[in-house]
């Protein structure tokens, strides 16, 4: 009965030490939030904290993956692909701090195939393309998306908009990430919508 117990302890003081660091990065920025800030907001030391994860990297991968989770569970009210992408990237402009962890990891530290956020990333632009593209081809089928566009190609060029907004932004904050986001998709449905009239 204690183990039981003690597990239990265990996977709460893991999600407080998720949610806190995910709090802390958010605010405080990722290069400012260093393993030490997280433990002692935990009450932990800095090797108490890490039994909890395999590593460092580890640990800011299960923050992503918390990030992901929160926003998955969001009620974007959106109405196409393009909408919620931009709604995430406009909600994103509140949490510099998130951005610039993910900016960082996955465009230098992750695209090591022997980094512990390598497959996080991978996994995620693999699933973000084939949602996108298949809620793109829905649109195509009721003629609210030019039928000759490649569906999975549109949505890398959304995903690719999105990530180069956010590394421009994080240098330049007055940059709107979502308008170009909403501008991309913009451009394949008005051309849509002229060759339907045409």
């Amino acid at each position: 009965m204690a183990r039981r117990g003690s597990y239990a302890k265990g996977i709460a003081k893991r999600e407080e030490i998720l949610s806190i660091a995910l709090d802390l990065v958010a605010v405080n920025g990722f290069r400012r939030t260093s393993i030490k800030d997280i433990a002692d907001a935990v009450g932990l030391t800095q090797a108490g904290l890490l039994h909890y994860f395999d590593s460092k990297d580890e640990l800011w991968v299960e923050v992503l993956k918390r990030r992901d989770e929160i926003d998955d569970a969001h009620d974007w009210h959106a109405s196409d692909p393009a909408a919620l992408l931009a709604a995430v990237v406009r909600h994103n402009a509140e949490v510099p701090g998130l951005v610039q962890m993910f900016v960082n990891l996955s465009a230098a530290a992750a695209t090591d195939p022997e980094h512990a956020a390598h497959a996080y990333f991978q996994q995620r632009y693999e699933t973000g393309r084939t949602t996108m593209a298949r809620q793109l081809r829905e649109m195509q089928g009721d003629g609210r998306l030019r039928p000759d566009v490649d569906a999975e190609a549109l949505a890398s060029v959304m995903l690719a908009v999105s990530d180069g907004m956010q590394i421009q932004w994080l240098y330049d904050p007055t940059r709107d990430m979502a308008e170009h986001v909403e501008l991309v998709a913009a451009l394949a449905i008005t051309q849509a919508a002229t060759k339907v009239s045409g």
